[in-house]
C-alpha cells in the first residue's frame, strides 16, 4: 500500500468522525495536491439542511477556494465511501485527477459500483480511480453508525 494513499485516507476518515459525532452518515474526504490537503469536508446534509452538502462537495469546494480556480487538474479526491452521481459528476467538472476512495458503495456508486460516471470515455475528461484503500476502516465506521441509527429508531 502506498504511504501517502495511507495518510490522505486516515485524513478522510478524520472527517468522518466528525461527521459520525454530528449525527451525520460518517463519510469524509480531502483534495490533495502536491502533497498537501487543500481541501476537506465531510457529510453535513443534516446539519446544513442541504441535500448537496456531502463529504465531496464540500472538499471540492474548499480546494477550489483555496486555489483559487474551479478547476483541480492536478489534484486527487480521497473519500471513504464511493461517491454518488451527483458527487462523480462534480469530480468530472472540478478536472480532479484522481479519485482515491475506502468503501464500494454498492446500491449507488457512481465509479464503478452502479455506474462509471468518473472514467466514462463520452465524457471531456476522465478520472483514475483506486479503491478499496483502507476500505475495512471506511466500511466498519459506516456499518457502526447505520446499526447505532436502527438500534436508535433512526435511519
Amino acid at each position: 500500500m502506498n504511504f501517502d494513499h495511507d495518510k490522505f485516507m486516515q485524513a478522510a476518515l478524520e472527517e468522518a468522525r466528525i461527521a459520525e459525532e454530528h449525527d451525520e452518515v460518517p463519510v469524509g474526504a480531502v483534495v490533495v495536491r502536491d502533497g498537501r490537503i487543500i481541501g476537506r469536508g465531510h457529510n453535513q446534509k443534516e446539519s446544513l439542511r442541504d441535500p448537496t452538502a456531502h463529504a465531496e462537495m464540500l472538499a471540492i469546494t474548499a480546494a477550489c477556494s483555496a486555489v483559487g480556480d474551479w478547476r483541480l487538474t492536478d489534484c486527487t479526491l480521497y473519500v471513504t465511501l464511493e461517491p454518488c452521481p451527483m458527487c462523480a459528476g462534480a469530480i468530472v467538472l472540478a478536472r480532479i485527477k484522481q479519485l482515491v476512495f475506502g468503501a464500494v458503495d454498492p446500491k449507488f456508486g457512481a465509479c464503478g459500483s452502479l455506474y462509471s460516471i468518473v472514467d466514462d470515455l463520452r465524457s471531456n475528461h476522465q478520472v483514475s480511480v483506486l479503491s478499496d484503500v483502507e476500505g475495512d476502516a471506511c466500511s466498519r465506521i459506516l456499518t457502526a453508525f447505520f446499526q447505532k441509527q436502527r438500534a436508535l429508531g433512526k435511519k
